[in-house]
């Protein structure tokens, strides 16, 4: 059985021209075709900005999240947490829009790998650009249930809606 030592090594980096994503697929149709036809040009647009895992041959994508600015309306955070903020119509936030594993490496801890990634640029960009939290709409059940496990709340009416204060965020990357 090979160790951790005969993985390749893996790193995070902005989308670009020389990655090959037509053959990357997680098992979900809308993650596939927005990586493979969609990803580009909405970076090129400043539309998101998306990060791709590669490991060895770094034309690979195995994994991808994208980020970008949005904003919670405070009427739909939980009453115990817009009570606490300022209060504005919109609160300021980073969506992390999608976030997916190719198939051949689930099991990995590559989700993980990808989701700390996201959420350590995300706090490390708030001395300049503020954000309350990274709010994430997951695509179904079973990914709202991933991100309910690294303390992401739901929405109150809103289940596969979720949120992670940068408060937290800071309190895993601080110490």
């Amino acid at each position: 059985m090979p160790d951790a030592s005969d993985e390749p090594p893996y790193r995070i980096l902005p989308l670009g021209s020389h990655h090959d994503r037509r053959s990357f697929s997680c098992g979900k149709e809308k993650l596939d075709a927005y990586l493979q036809k969609q990803a580009r040009s909405e970076a090129r647009r400043r539309i998101a900005a998306p990060f791709v895992l590669t490991a060895g041959d770094e034309s690979n994508v195995i994994g991808y999240y994208t980020l970008s600015t949005t904003g919670i309306m405070l009427e739909d955070l939980p009453p115990e947490v817009a009570q606490k903020l300022p209060r504005y119509p919109i609160v300021p936030a980073t969506l992390l829009g999608r976030l997916a594993v190719d198939s051949g490496y689930h099991g990995r801890g590559l989700g993980e790998l990808l989701l700390m990634d996201a959420l350590f640029r995300s706090w490390r960009h708030t001395e300049e650009i503020a954000s309350f939290a990274v709010l994430v709409d997951a695509i179904d059940e079973n990914a709202a249930k991933f991100y309910a496990r690294y303390e992401f709340q739901s929405f109150p009416d809103q289940a596969n809606r979720l949120f992670l204060p940068m408060k937290k965020i800071a309190q895993l990357f601080s110490k």
